[in-house]
């Protein structure tokens, strides 16, 4: 990364800019684990809402930083007709309860404690509550997911994929 000094705006000139290309291509370079991770994130998306999916996958990319993840979920709700509402509100959702249900709202909990699992493991509480939201199966899934997407917000993170670049 380098730092753009310009001071033509002086608005902008403290942004930082990013290489326009990824240090590598992941897919093609391992590509037995590319098609591992690709199975994975598909039997973890089994059986679960589709906007529920986006919604995890969202929050997780929102935590750790990815914006290649962002930009391509929150353009894949909007194909499945997630509002623009809740993709706004969805980094501040505790303070917009009422566009998420109470299920939703479980999930997006467990997603931050598991995201951010160094920092207080998996509280006990949060656990409980996605538990009464989730038979066992679905709670399974949605461990799953949260997994698989803090997997590949880390893959587009070390490799530096740009976002609005992932091709779909």
């Amino acid at each position: 990364m380098t730092t753009n000094t310009s001071t033509a705006n002086p608005t902008t000139a403290h942004l930082t800019e990013v290489t326009e290309e990824p240090r590598l291509n992941f897919a093609k370079t391992a590509p037995k684990v590319f098609r591992a991770l690709v199975g994975f994130d598909a039997a973890a998306r089994e059986g679960l809402d589709p906007a529920l999916v986006e919604l995890i996958q969202i929050r997780a990319s929102h935590l750790n930083h990815c914006a290649y993840c962002l930009h391509m979920h929150t353009n894949d709700a909007r194909r499945a007709g997630e509002s623009e509402d809740r993709l706004h509100l969805v980094a501040a959702w505790r303070e917009a309860r009422h566009f998420y249900t109470p299920r939703e709202q479980a999930a997006l909990a467990l997603t931050e404690a598991v995201t951010l699992i160094a920092d207080a493991g998996v509280p006990d509480d949060v656990y409980t509550e996605a538990a009464a939201h989730f038979d066992e199966r679905e709670l399974a899934q949605v461990l799953s997911l949260i997994l698989t997407i803090n997997t590949w917000n880390r893959v587009a993170l070390a490799t530096r994929m740009v976002a609005g670049t992932d091709g779909r």
